[in-house]
């Protein structure tokens, strides 16, 4: 039987980052997909780089700011390993928040406005119709508004790029193998089982994503979470530049002139059909604050699983389980932080100290021994 240094568990831009990261460090490395690579919630996110402390929890936002610092690098890396395009976009958000959340964030006990990619820029009426014009804002009057100097990416393009970056690089590829669950000889990990055959490894990570559940022997507490987007063809290719998010929608603009909106939050299993009417009230409340939209083509309309946890933390590090590891639970900031994931992860698989402090998303602090 081949035998491989470290099987990744999951193609979706978690694990294809995490797997780059270790052929770096000189390990063979297969990855092996339930589907076909790319297929799941990373094809399905909207690709937006948030690391504001509004939306953030404590816990993570020294891994998120991290993460966004390094999308440059993270992304020139790839296009040049693939010599394909990602669209990356640096024009900034445009947030609108009821200005009591605003207040209590400010007012929080470790405020990282400073370290974050922002500075924060709180918009004026006139400024806000100089940066967006097509924006209706009396529809967001009772809002406070504020420029966030984020980034955005096409998550399609990123995770067709790291595909393309892992073959160029040599990593092996199964696909359509669903793991059935990891192996074990004497207490620590050898490999895994498939519903087709088995493959062997010294190093075992689970990022399955929303399905990471579903392995043995542990049963990691991961849950899907269904989020339905569509995509429309803006009538002009500039009619809105900036990242919008509002309480109740938001929009990601493309360098190709379309235009995502999102997404909804929903407890739905692994159902991921979408809701004609759901899509409609996303697409009214995109009309609402953008009324040049009604001229808008509807591309297409879809739903993502994000995998969510108990504690809405990421589960990153080692299990009780010499050689098993995992990194899944990202939720809503899987696209974000996968560079940050791929490097500490990198360094715990190595026997490295991490740079980050990893306390708070142990995979013990939720689970810690087999479901036998």
């Amino acid at each position: 039987m081949k035998h491989w240094d470290a099987i990744v568990i999951g193609a979706g831009i978690i694990g294809l980052s995490l797997a780059i990261e270790l052929n770096k460090r000189s390990l063979r490395v297969l990855i092996v997909d339930k589907g076909e690579p790319g297929r799941e919630a990373s094809s399905a996110a909207g690709g937006m780089l948030a690391d504001f402390p509004l939306e953030m929890p404590l816990a993570l936002r020294d891994l998120a700011t991290a993460s966004a610092r390094m999308y440059p690098e993270f992304v020139h890396e790839l296009e040049d390993e693939s010599r394909m395009k990602i669209d990356l976009r640096d024009q900034g958000t445009l947030l609108f928040a009821y200005p009591e959340k605003l207040e209590s964030v400010v007012s929080a006990p470790h405020p990282p406005l400073e370290d974050s990619l922002v500075p924060v820029s709180f918009l004026s009426p006139q400024s806000l119709q100089e940066l967006e014009p097509a924006l209706f804002s009396e529809k967001l009057a009772n809002l406070t508004s504020l420029f966030l100097r984020e980034r955005s990416v096409d998550p399609r393009h990123l995770t067709a790029a790291a595909i393309a970056a892992a073959k160029h690089r040599g990593i092996d590829f199964s696909s359509g193998d669903q793991v059935l669950a990891v192996e074990m000889v004497d207490g620590k990990a050898v490999g895994v089982r498939t519903n087709k055959t088995r493959f062997a490894a010294d190093v075992v990570v689970n990022c399955a994503g929303a399905w990471a559940g579903q392995i043995a022997p542990y049963r990691v507490p991961t849950r899907p979470v269904k989020g339905q987007m569509l995509c429309v063809i803006m009538p002009q290719k500039e009619m809105v530049r900036h990242v919008i998010r509002t309480p109740d929608v938001y929009l990601i603009p493309r360098s190709d002139g379309r235009l995502l909106i999102g997404a909804t939050q929903e407890e739905a299993g692994f159902d991921k059909q979408t809701v004609p009417d759901t899509i409609q009230k996303l697409h009214r409340a995109a009309l609402g604050i953008v009324p040049g939209l009604a001229e808008a083509r509807i591309l297409e309309a879809w739903a993502g699983l994000r995998p969510g946890t108990p504690d809405a933390l990421p589960i990153l590090g080692a299990t009780s389980t010499p050689g098993y590891f995992v990194a899944t639970g990202h939720f809503r900031d899987g696209i974000l932080l996968s560079p940050v994931t791929a490097r500490v992860m990198g360094q715990v698989i190595a026997g490295e100290k991490p740079e980050f402090d990893l306390h708070p998303f142990e995979a013990t602090r939720i689970f810690d021994h087999p479901d036998l």
